[in-house]
C-alpha cells in the first residue's frame, strides 16, 4: 500500500514541472533520456529516485498514477510520455512538445 504522502510528492512534482523525469543514477535508459532532453535545451526536473529517501515508496506511487513500473518515467505537460524508447520514439515531436510546455 502507498501512503497518500508519497503519492501527493509524486503528483506535486508532475504538476509543478513542465518536463519531469523519474531517473535511477546507475539507469543507461535513464542516461539516454536525460542526454537527449539536455541536447534539446530542455529545462526539466530529475528525481534520481535511488539517491531519494523513500524512493522506493516513490516509484510505487509511480507505478499507481501511471501504470509504468520502470525508469525512467517521464511526464511532460504533465501527460505521461512512457519511458526512454516512447521519448525516443516522439524525437520529432519533442522541440514542440517542449516548447509547448515552457520548457524549450
Amino acid at each position: 500500500m502507498v501512503s497518500a504522502a508519497a503519492k501527493q510528492k509524486v503528483q506535486t512534482i508532475i504538476d509543478e514541472n513542465p518536463v519531469a523525469v523519474f531517473s535511477k543514477s546507475h539507469c543507461p535508459h535513464c542516461r539516454a533520456t536525460k542526454t537527449t532532453l539536455s541536447d534539446l535545451g530542455a529545462k526539466f526536473y530529475v528525481l534520481e529516485l535511488d539517491q531519494t529517501d523513500g524512493g522506493a515508496e516513490l516509484q510505487d506511487a509511480l507505478t499507481e498514477i501511471s501504470g509504468q513500473r520502470t525508469v525512467p518515467n517521464i511526464y511532460i505537460s504533465q501527460k505521461h510520455i512512457g519511458g526512454n524508447s516512447d521519448l525516443q520514439a516522439k524525437k520529432s515531436e519533442l522541440p514542440a512538445l517542449l516548447k509547448a510546455a515552457g520548457a524549450a
